[in-house]
């Protein structure tokens, strides 16, 4: 059943929900090629299931952070445009995880420090979302963090042309996740999209605020 959405969440119901939803045990399936992970870019485009299978697994986590505000937002970065992949697209800080990584969380951490320059000291980790796969083979771990107000950002513009945050509670309202296609390598591609302003949050990271919304809001 879906909760409705005209009741907000406070931020203290949100993360307690959280809290009680997630944890840091770390998905199945991070490298296994046996386990297909059951998010991904085929929730909205089964084909590309077929496509990522092929591809080589490439573990990866992200830092879904949530800042404690009166009113709870969502950090997101935008990538550089000068950038081989992905350029100009909207991101949430992460990359691949590295062999000295203990740990998702900590390759989380790492990727948000070097990135957006995030002190950890404002982070409090709440757990992993499920494990997403991409059609080019990464398999993200989202890692839920409430962040704490009052920190300061240092950009890696090698990497990363601006930071931004958008309410919770738009990113959770269900009527602005929308479904969209687009022509990618003479196939039509199908995608979540959620439109904010200027920004077009859409693929990968629209999809795991997607996955965030089911995990806290559908019982």
């Amino acid at each position: 059943m879906r909760q409705a959405m005209s009741e907000a969440l406070s931020a203290s119901d949100f993360f307690a929900r959280a809290g009680a939803a997630f944890t840091l045990e770390v998905p199945a399936g991070i490298n296994d090629p046996n386990v297909i992970p059951k998010r991904g870019d085929h929730d909205v485009d089964p084909v590309m299931q077929a496509i990522a299978q092929v591809r080589p697994i490439r573990p990866a986590a992200v830092l879904v952070p949530i800042v404690d505000r009166g009113e709870p937002t969502v950090l997101l970065t935008q990538r550089a445009a000068h950038l081989p992949d992905h350029p100009g697209q909207i991101s949430f800080p992460g990359g691949k995880i590295d062999a000295g990584d203990e740990s998702p969380l900590a390759a989380a951490l790492r990727e948000a420090e070097e990135e957006i320059g995030l002190d950890r000291a404002h982070v409090h980790p709440i757990g992993y979302l499920d494990l997403y796969m991409t059609t080019l083979g990464y398999r993200i771990v989202p890692t839920v963090a409430r962040i704490e107000p009052g920190f300061s950002l240092t950009l890696n513009t090698k990497e990363v042309d601006d930071t931004f945050e958008v309410p919770l509670a738009f990113l959770m309202e269900a009527k602005n996740t929308q479904r969209h296609s687009r022509e990618w390598k003479g196939m039509t591609r199908h995608y979540y999209a959620i439109p904010f302003g200027e920004r077009y949050i859409w693929g990968v990271t629209a999809g795991i605020l997607k996955n965030l919304y089911d995990r806290i809001y559908m019982t």
